[in-house]
């Protein structure tokens, strides 16, 4: 098993296997949990697992990285954890997966807008073609549904937009830091906020837990939250570390394939519509990716 941990290749496919599968176990877990109880369960859970290592990172920084990590936290794993389980109320576990590809396209555009970050003239040509996908998935996923849901599809195009501003001012604040102090104190910092939600929302006393329903749910949101949100968070740290952040974003290529596999295994909905948006999203992450990323950007927000 060491010899497979140390191939670069089996942990791209294992990270990428294991975050593209979050959409459809965030799916399976929504008929008994509702979005708040996800969220709120894999935020503190995350956060009491790795506390044992974020609090002694929170303790070395000052209190200006303190609140740089909150904020980065807020908008990067906070937010997110509840937006997209809200969203996918709405939509399919494969679109969500394609639009969450959107993340590198924000961060180019608005690293550009807000910190005057240069970037090649290709890579602002990808962000158009991914801009143009974004609109086609926007409009397929509003034919013939109505407004609510191409609400959900939009809420979902704003968790992608958090998670490059999250990317940015991890880059700009925070780059004299660790990315796994960074990570590991962004979890430890909201973890106490997540759980007292995760009290308030009538999940240890409203639902239960004797049914089989229940707990084949349950179990696919302990999976998604150990195995998905924590464990894997450091295999990709070691991913980044042993090649290079360009080489570990083509995570970002490959998320949305596993997603839309899984979604047609479903037996989802996937039309040409979705196809064609999809590919134009991952030719523009694919063009955008050819600017090396800072590593601390790449290793410190928690995928899906």
């Amino acid at each position: 098993m060491r010899q497979f941990i140390q191939n670069k290749y089996f942990l791209l496919i294992i990270i990428s296997i294991t975050w593209g599968s979050s959409f459809i176990l965030i799916k399976k877990s929504l008929p008994v949990f509702d979005p708040y109880q996800i969220g709120a369960f894999r935020a503190g859970l995350s956060g009491l697992i790795l506390s044992f290592i974020g609090f002694p990172a929170l303790k070395k920084m000052t209190k200006k990285d303190i609140f740089w990590i909150a904020l980065s936290g807020l908008f990067g794993n906070f937010l997110v954890v509840f937006i997209f389980p809200i969203a996918q109320q709405g939509v399919s576990s494969s679109l969500a997966g394609i639009i969450n590809a959107l993340d590198p396209i924000f961060t180019l555009i608005l690293g550009a807008f807000l910190f005057g970050i240069r970037n090649k003239m290709i890579q602002y040509a990808g962000a158009i073609i991914g801009f143009v996908g974004a609109i086609v998935l926007v409009y397929s996923s509003n034919s013939g549904t109505g407004e609510s849901h191409l609400y959900y599809t939009i809420l979902l195009t704003i968790g992608s937009a958090l998670y490059a501003v999250a990317a940015l001012i991890i880059e700009k604040k925070l780059s004299h830091i660790k990315s796994t102090d960074i990570s590991t104190g962004i979890y430890t910092v909201w973890m106490v906020p997540s759980l007292l939600i995760l009290g308030f929302s009538g999940f240890f006393t409203d639902i239960d837990y004797t049914q089989n329903e229940t707990l084949t749910a349950l179990g696919y949101l302990v999976f998604l939250t150990v195995i998905s949100t924590t464990l894997v968070m450091f295999l990709f740290f070691k991913l980044v570390q042993d090649t290079s952040a360009v080489f570990a974003s083509t995570i970002s290529l490959l998320i949305p394939v596993v997603s839309v596999i899984w979604g047609v295994l479903d037996n989802e909905q996937f039309t040409i519509w979705y196809a064609l948006g999809g590919i134009l999203i991952l030719l523009s992450v694919y063009l955008i990716r050819e600017k090396k990323i800072p590593k601390n950007s790449t290793g410190s927000i928690t995928k899906l």
